[in-house]
């Protein structure tokens, strides 16, 4: 019987490589990514997996945190969604570990690396089917590389092509992103047979305990609940507003044929103007809609009908924007 577990759900992805006794899981994911010419051969986990995390149940960023056997500094984060400022929120998470690590004081020579990582399940670069991107600090002209600074890496897992039967003769990451998009299709004995070392059978137990009978299981259930919850909003609110851009724009045109005293542009917005009426009421119908599935997701008591019947189409707006907001802050 297949797992049914999905190892891209942060409850899972948290649990598999923020546990201090799956470090071989960590330090698998980790050499896969990093390909150092030393491979890591031991990890602390700074913050590890927490029930707490969860029950608070907040759509916040769920990363690992760690320091390896050399000294750097690592950050691992699963992200389902490509959120705008992803790029330049990876960088500041590197920053941040760079210059956390010193005490006031100390020498700068004493500066380890800081390196933040983030695998994606959707495609941040569209325009390359590079998979792996390694951003480092370096110099255009010469090529040269600032050493011991900080690293930003982003794993776009969609963009491989896996294949069942070669996988357990791919690369080491191609095998990690296999189990990561693949896992839950499969009972664990057969994932342990495509996939025969180590650190991913320490993986697939994880993923057996979560699949059973527990209160693991019911957690990443309302995880993953709450996570396409999440993802339908963005989706609903991007459509919106590409649909609300449209309708302005369609606007502007038939102001336009008004000033230059067309007459098939008086005639066109007479009857846009009614369909306009029409799209008005279907928009607060559905930003109301959107209003409340927001304020569930905060925590909040939904807007009640009657009350939002009273509001104008500014009001409903300026709420809307300001549980977005709400929404964004909780995320960051």
């Amino acid at each position: 019987m297949p797992l049914g577990i999905k190892a891209t759900v942060d409850f899972a992805f948290k649990k598999i490589f923020g546990s201090p006794r799956n470090s071989l899981a960590l330090i698998g994911l980790l050499n896969a990514i990093l390909s150092f010419e030393r491979p890591i051969v031991k990890v602390r986990i700074l913050n590890p997996f927490s029930y707490k995390e969860f029950a608070k149940r907040k759509l916040i960023v769920l990363d690992v945190r760690c320091r390896d056997s050399d000294g750097r500094w690592l950050n691992v984060e699963m992200q389902i969604t490509v959120q705008a400022g992803l790029l330049e929120r990876l960088a500041y998470y590197a920053c941040s570990m760079y210059v956390d690590q010193l005490e006031a004081g100390q020498n700068y020579a004493l500066a380890n690396p800081a390196i933040s990582i983030c695998l994606l399940n959707q495609r941040l670069f569209p325009d390359t089917q590079q998979a792996h991107h390694r951003f480092r600090m370096i110099d255009l002209e010469s090529g040269r590389e600032l050493p011991n600074a900080i690293e930003v890496h982003t794993v776009e897992l969609t963009k491989y092509n896996l294949d069942e039967a070669t996988i357990s003769h791919a690369s080491k990451l191609e095998q990690w992103v296999f189990l990561l998009l693949h896992a839950h299709q499969y009972d664990s004995k057969r994932l342990k047979q495509l996939l025969p070392h180590r650190e991913f059978h320490q993986a697939i137990h994880t993923l057996e305990i979560i699949a059973g009978k527990t209160k693991d299981r019911k957690m990443y259930d309302q995880r993953e609940r709450e996570l396409r919850d999440y993802e339908w909003t963005l989706a609903s609110v991007r459509e919106e507003a590409h649909r609300l851009g449209l309708e302005e724009g369609r606007h502007q045109g038939i102001e336009q044929g008004r000033h230059q005293g067309i007459e098939q542009g008086r005639e066109q917005g007479i009857e846009q103007g009614r369909e306009l009426g029409l799209i008005k009421g279907r928009h607060e119908g559905a930003l109301i809609g959107k209003i409340q599935l927001l304020q569930e997701l905060l925590g909040d008591s939904p807007l009640d009908d009657d009350a939002s019947h009273g509001m104008s189409s500014a009001e409903l707006s300026a709420m809307f924007s300001a549980l977005q907001e709400r929404m964004r802050n909780r995320d960051a």
